[in-house]
Formats: structure tokens, sequence, C-alpha cells
């Protein structure tokens, strides 16, 4: 069997505010938060118990100074981890509660991702996260914000957030002027149960999409995802955590494969979730029992990111 720890590896599905260790944490907060303030395992009740644990990392990150230090201890962290290249995704809307710009706050992540490239190797993309629960003025002036940074250090815009209330439709216009100006985008979708939305967002012209587990309800528009090569960011261990899916037996990642799928396997969330890259891949080694998946998820991984590695 592969030895997972020692692979090279390449995450494009991993939220910064969900993946902020407790040691860093700590610097901001002048103590040291429980494990129950910053994570789940995999007996979590519910997407709300998941989602209460980014209240903490949020509260933290709307300094530039903690921006920064975040942004630079996460990427340090992931050396143990054996990352060679890492798409890290965040909303830099939800940083601006005191005061600081989407700008200032963008350009703080980079400035301290920058620097941990240099002491680590490890290479990085951004990707800028609008959110479903906003105005559409707000995700709008996101993309004004963020489109100077496109090409230097950031490399996508996303859309996260809850989909079954505010399913894709409600953003085509957005997607429509990202499309207009050229910039890249990859979309949560089909995380819950509407496969419309993983039509949609092939549609409106994503990227990828984050997680797509819906699109096991139909296996022709599965056919055409794999046909576009459009990647399927998937992420295990937090698919099971917020009841995305009910049991490791039911999972499509296999299903999706055979079909000729691009799919990938990422984190999500280090801290929220627990985990690092080589937990991932371990658990779909030991699930499948298959080295040839994880060749071919690695493979999928290193051809569908912003960055050709």
């Amino acid at each position: 069997m592969l030895n997972i720890k020692e692979l090279k590896k390449t995450d494009l599905h991993c939220h910064l505010d969900g993946s902020l260790s407790a040691i860093t944490l700590s610097h901001f907060l002048h103590r040291t938060p429980d494990f129950s303030e910053l994570s789940v395992d995999d007996s979590c009740t519910s997407l709300t118990e998941y989602l209460k644990k980014f209240d903490l990392p949020l509260h933290c990150l709307q300094t530039k100074a903690n921006l920064e230090l975040a942004a630079y201890t996460f990427l340090k962290e992931l050396a143990a981890d054996q990352m060679k290249y890492i798409e890290v995704r965040f909303a830099p809307t939800l940083s601006t509660q005191d005061g600081l710009s989407c700008e200032d706050v963008i350009e703080s992540v980079l400035r301290g991702l920058e620097k941990g490239k240099s002491e680590t190797g490890i290479d990085y993309n951004v990707i800028t996260c609008a959110m479903r629960h906003f105005a559409p003025e707000q995700n709008m002036q996101l993309l004004d914000n963020m489109e100077k940074y496109v090409g230097h250090g950031v490399c996508a815009l996303d859309l996260a957030g809850d989909e079954s209330k505010f399913p894709n439709p409600l953003f085509h216009e957005l997607f429509e002027e990202a499309r207009h100006r050229k910039i890249p985008f990859v979309i949560h979708s089909g995380e819950t149960g509407n496969v419309e939305n993983v039509r949609t967002a092939m549609e409106y012209g994503a990227v990828r999409i984050g997680h797509g587990l819906a699109l096991i309800q139909d296996p022709d528009l599965m056919q055409e995802i794999a046909r576009r090569g459009i990647g399927i960011e998937m992420c295990p261990t937090s698919n099971l955590q917020t009841h995305a899916i009910d049991s490791w037996n039911n999972y499509p990642l296999d299903t999706f494969l055979h079909a000729g799928v691009k799919v990938s396997v990422n984190t999500d969330n280090r801290t929220v979730s627990n985990t690092t890259m080589a937990h991932e891949l371990e658990r779909i080694q030991k699930l499948y029992g298959s080295d040839d998946i994880i060749r071919q998820v690695v493979k999928n991984a290193e051809e569908t990111a912003f960055k050709k590695q």
C-alpha cells in the first residue's frame, strides 16, 4: 500500500477560517482554546453544530496583523502534511467587521502566505468567497475588490453558504459578470441534495464544483460533467460530519471516478473537521482498499488545480 504520509499532496478545497490551529488562535486569544470550541468529530450531530466552530476564528480575523499571522502559520503548518500546493479560500467580507476593506483583508492574507511560502516552499493560490446570505451588492463589491489580484495570488471566485435557502439561480448575474471580466470561478454546489445546483454551476461556467454529492442523482449530468472535465472537490470527513452523507457505504467517490469525473479529495476545514490531507487520503485508501484510486484523485487534483503541477 502507498505510504500516504510521505506522498506530496495538493489540496484544492480548504477554508482558512476553518483551518486555524489552536496554537495560532492562542496567540490572538491569549489562552489555548478547547477542542470543543474549534472542532467536531464523527459524532457531530448537525451542520448547525459544525458551523458554530467558525465563530471563534472569525472573531480573531478582523485585523491586518491577525490575518497575516493566521495565513503565515497556516501555510507553515502544512509542511508536516507534505503539502506541495494548496488553494486556500476565505470570504474577505467576513473580516471587515472592524473597519478593514476587502483589499486590506486580501493583501494581509497574501503577505502571510507569501512569507510562509518563502520558508516552506509550499506553493499556493487564494480563492475569494462570495456568500449566499449576503446582499447582491456585497458580492458584486467583492468581485470589484478582488479583480486586481487575479493572477497575483488570487486565482478564482467562489460561492459558499446555505445552498438550500439561496440556490444558484439567485447568483446568475454575479457569475455572468465574472465571466464578462474573465475571472474564473468555482461554486459550492450539491453538498446538499439539490442536483439542480450542480447543473446550474456547470451551465454558468464553473471550472470546479465544491462537494457535488448530489451529482449521484443524475447519471446523464455526471457524464456531461466528466465530458467537460469539470473538477469535483470532494471532502470526505466533513461530508460525514455535516450529514451530507449518512454513511461511508453511500459515499459516491468511486462511482464518480468510474464515470470519468475528475474527482479530487480535499480537507475542507482542517481544524473544524480535525483532519489533514493524509487523513483524508488514508480514509479513502481504507474505504476502497485501492492505491489506484489514491493515484487517480491525486492526479485529478494536480490536473484541475489553477496552477498546473
